[in-house]
């Protein structure tokens, strides 16, 4: 499936193409924490299926693993794009499906770091559940 979109501002915008069938909710405390919110919404996307206009700024994270995530927002309008693997080889982007002009397409079909769910928070039924990182 293609989409674009970009951040709220228009400073970054991008085209890529995902798999819809693989958009994830991830729980975990990271993502609680960077989007403010309760949970994040992302749909993987290889370095070679994206291509950004605009350059993000960086933000490396180091998660509960150790792994550091490399973690792209836009500088100006504080929007979060994706988040990747730092170092060398290929990426693949988590990218932000709130950031999609498509994000009504892009459902979750999985959810991650389920340990880390808010309690207050309905149950999605449905969907392949896994309790810490897939």
């Amino acid at each position: 499936m293609k989409i674009e979109g970009g951040c709220h501002c228009g400073a970054i915008t991008y085209m890529a193409e995902v798999d819809p069938e693989k958009t994830a909710i991830c729980h975990c405390t990271d993502c609680q924490k960077l989007t403010g919110t309760a949970f994040r919404v992302t749909v993987p996307v290889a370095e070679d299926k994206i291509a950004f206009t605009g350059t993000p700024r960086i933000y490396v994270k180091t998660g509960e693993s150790g792994n550091k995530r490399a973690q792209g927002f836009c500088a100006e309008c504080g929007s979060h794009l994706f988040a990747t693997s730092v170092g060398d080889g290929p990426k693949v982007y988590g990218l932000r499906t709130g950031t999609s002009s498509q994000r009504e397409q892009l459902v979750p079909r999985k959810q991650v770091w389920h340990r880390s769910a808010l309690h207050w928070l309905p149950a999605f039924d449905g969907m392949e559940t896994v309790e810490k990182q897939s």
